[in-house]
């Protein structure tokens, strides 16, 4: 006879975790107190959670389980940029991204197995799709990250910025990144702000208005184009939600949080999206809109097809746009070095992983693909 799976907790914001304790007849505040020992204080054993009922205790160790997805690799690199390859699975891994910065640290965290939009100049892409990850797959990458980096509320937070702009289109696993992310901004769990948390589309227009209604975090549009037809060529979403129907959706989206302001993500590629005409073209396309530009300079990957803006192409459209009034800001490269700058993540992770599966030949997991 198989075993019952066990229910894992991670899966659980508090609304859901309140749900299951009431389901076996506990009172619902008990999910404040898991979610403070599992998320702020990284506890995972049932025992050694004080404040629950023996009988409690007992009944999590039979029915439940607190499992994140298992670091199998990291990476760090010249600039402090640290990069952890996931299982998830016994055939899909993921990469998860930590980027140092003063006293601000930002962690870039997927939300898909690949990712099916097919970007021109993504190395994701290049990689395919297989699966949705879960609400656990998804807020274990942050809880993994925060004890690999030391943090608790004793040692202090590493981690002050969380960022879905890792493998995968967020909005297209809407159900299970949002619980994620209202335990990213829980109080008793990782206690982030709104402005702190950014979810990046690359224009799923019906998810962005839900976001409005559902969790109105920060959000930033992956745009790398001002008209459609080179944008159906590099975002090919864009077929589907072309530019006036995306505009229109960010403007719902600040009209319904006034307070917010949306970044716009436009990728570097030289002789294509970079000349002055396209500035020119930006500036008119966000006009009404309380706007950020993220520039980013192209990261290079094996037949990628495309070349990075000289600096001195991207230095005059960020000041074109700088003096139209747009705050414009070119994103420095960091970790490019192992493969975890923007638009790199899983470049290799496919190479890597077999790397890995030789390494550990003995076993019998070492024998599985990881795509």
């Amino acid at each position: 006879m198989s075993q019952t799976a066990l229910t894992n907790l991670l899966d659980f914001d508090v609304a859901g975790l309140t749900g299951y304790f009431e389901s076996i007849g506990e009172r619902g505040f008990r999910a404040t107190q898991i979610i403070k020992w599992v998320h702020q204080l990284g506890i995972v054993d049932f025992d050694a959670m004080t404040n629950l009922s023996r009988a409690l205790r007992e009944h999590l160790k039979e029915h439940c389980e607190i499992r994140p997805p298992a670091i199998i690799a990291e990476q760090l690199s010249n600039d402090g940029t640290r990069k952890w390859l996931m299982r998830v699975d016994n055939g899909n891994s993921i990469e998860t991204v930590f980027i140092p910065e003063g006293e601000r640290g930002t962690l870039c965290v997927s939300s898909q197995v690949g990712c099916p939009l097919d970007c021109a100049f993504c190395a994701t892409a290049r990689q395919g799709f297989s699966r949705n990850l879960t609400t656990a797959e998804i807020i274990g990458q942050v809880w993994q990250a925060a004890r690999a980096l030391g943090q608790t509320p004793k040692l202090g937070r590493h981690i002050t910025n969380v960022v879905m702009m890792g493998m995968g289109e967020p909005l297209l696993n809407f159900d299970a990144v949002v619980p994620a992310m209202r335990l990213m901004l829980d109080d008793n769990a990782y206690n982030l702000s709104r402005k702190r948390v950014t979810l990046s589309t690359a224009g799923v227009v019906p998810g962005i208005d839900k976001l409005a209604a559902h969790c109105p975090v920060s959000l930033a549009i992956s745009l790398h184009a001002t008209n459609d037809e080179l944008r159906d060529k590099l975002v090919p979403i864009n077929r589907s939600f072309p530019l006036v129907e995306l505009l229109a959706a960010c403007k719902r989206y600040v009209a319904n949080n006034p307070h917010a302001e949306i970044t716009f993500e436009y990728v570097m590629l030289k002789d294509v999206n970079d000349s002055v005409g396209e500035a020119r073209a930006l500036i008119r396309l966000l006009q009404g809109l309380p706007a950020k530009v993220n520039l980013i300079p192209f990261n290079p990957f094996a037949g990628a097809g495309f070349e990075r803006s000289s600096d001195e192409a991207i230095n005059v459209f960020r000041d074109r746009l700088s003096r139209s009034g747009i705050v414009t800001v070119t994103r420095k490269t960091r970790g490019d070095d192992i493969a975890a700058a923007c638009g790199q993540l899983v470049g290799e992770v496919q190479a890597r992983a077999r790397r890995h599966q030789r390494q550990t030949a003995t076993t019998a997991a070492a024998t599985e693909e990881i795509s």
